[in-house]
């Protein structure tokens, strides 16, 4: 009972747009997804229940963080807290940041977490983690020197990658639906650092534990890689993961947004090669200008989801409520956006 007010109390500050399933009404797909959180965060975090309006995205999305992240592999859980906190970063997500930097508090230090989480990669002490953070900063960049030599073993790449693309994905998911910051932002720099300390304190054996892959894949059904994804073939169950996400990811899109809308956001994607897109958005206006007009706000909502996520704001999303779409619509449509661009990120990392 207290813990259901603890998470009650957390959804509603920091969740916006959608009303999450509360844990106790939860059921089937949505109540497994949240037994596995449960069980191995401690706690239904938030970015999981952002999701839950849509049971196949938030099936969709827990599998392809889990598998890469959190599961026993070839790669210490260190240098993926350290990828993940760098991807934030790159997409301008503190939440994230905040979250990922604090898990190294622990793992490593608070000197090299801070490094990370300010974006000073040339501070960070720690040699391997220096180069997977400077590696997995720029891996949205392929024409970035760093992008294109990555600091890892053949055997390591499935799971660096897909912390790579489950980040892309979920920073963008977090930036639209969740509040900036997961700590109080009005905290000074050295009561900020205090709280991370306490808060990795806490964290310490979740982040530890060695999970069992594939928990998982039963909740999605089963589908071919595809080629794109061809860096996850080194790692069956990290293969299988993204390929039933990918496939779940995409029957979101056909759910949620015309067909004229997404062939739209994928034409602008296949010009992408990891640019900012500035603080205008006159990009997207003169995009969506073509559109029929009941098209343009969810195209609206798609594009900025997938290469400006941080300036999706309420306006935006009523615009694309008041077409008549439910709040799954509206997760449906940016976990589309959001995978589709993570997506193109992970294809510019297949093996050689």
């Amino acid at each position: 009972m207290v813990a259901g007010r603890v998470i009650s109390s957390v959804v509603q500050r920091q969740v916006k747009y959608v009303v999450p399933v509360p844990p106790a009404a939860a059921r089937d797909v949505v109540a497994a997804v949240y037994q596995q959180a449960a069980e191995e965060m401690r706690l239904v975090v938030p970015p999981v229940l952002l999701h839950s309006p849509s049971p196949p995205a938030l099936a969709a999305y827990w599998a392809l963080m889990r598998e890469p992240l959190m599961t026993g592999g070839a790669v210490d859980r260190l240098g993926k807290e350290a990828v993940a906190a760098a991807v934030s970063v790159a997409n301008i997500c503190p939440y994230c940041v905040d979250m990922h930097s604090t898990g190294m508090y622990d793992l490593s230090t608070e000197h090299d977490a801070e490094a990370i989480a300010a974006d000073r990669l040339d501070d960070v002490a720690d040699v391997r983690v220096r180069a997977l953070a400077s590696w997995a900063r720029v891996a949205h960049q392929p024409d970035a020197p760093a992008a294109v030599r990555p600091p890892f073993q053949e055997d390591e790449r499935a799971e660096l990658v897909g912390v790579v693309v489950s980040f892309h994905y979920l920073s963008r998911m977090v930036n639209v639906f969740l509040a900036n910051f997961l700590l109080p932002p009005r905290l000074s720099p050295r009561a900020r650092r205090r709280f991370k300390h306490g808060i990795s304190r806490v964290l310490s054996a979740s982040l530890r534990e060695i999970r069992e892959p594939g928990r998982s894949l039963p909740l999605l059904p089963d589908a071919p890689l595809p080629p794109d994804a061809g860096w996850a073939v080194g790692n069956p169950t990290v293969a299988s993961a993204v390929a039933r996400s990918y496939a779940a990811f995409e029957a979101a899109g056909e759910r949620a947004l015309s067909p004229a809308v997404r062939a739209l956001v994928r034409q602008r994607l296949d010009g992408w090669r990891g640019e900012e897109t500035g603080l205008s958005r006159e990009w997207c206006e003169d995009l969506i200008a073509a559109l029929p007009e009941p098209d343009r706000a969810a195209a609206r909502l798609a594009l900025l989801t997938a290469l400006a996520s941080y300036q999706v704001d309420e306006e935006t999303v009523r615009e694309f409520r008041l077409r008549g779409h439910s709040a799954a619509d509206l997760i449906d449509a940016a976990a589309w956006a959001s995978f589709t661009a993570a997506r193109r990120v992970g294809g510019w990392h297949l093996p050689a």
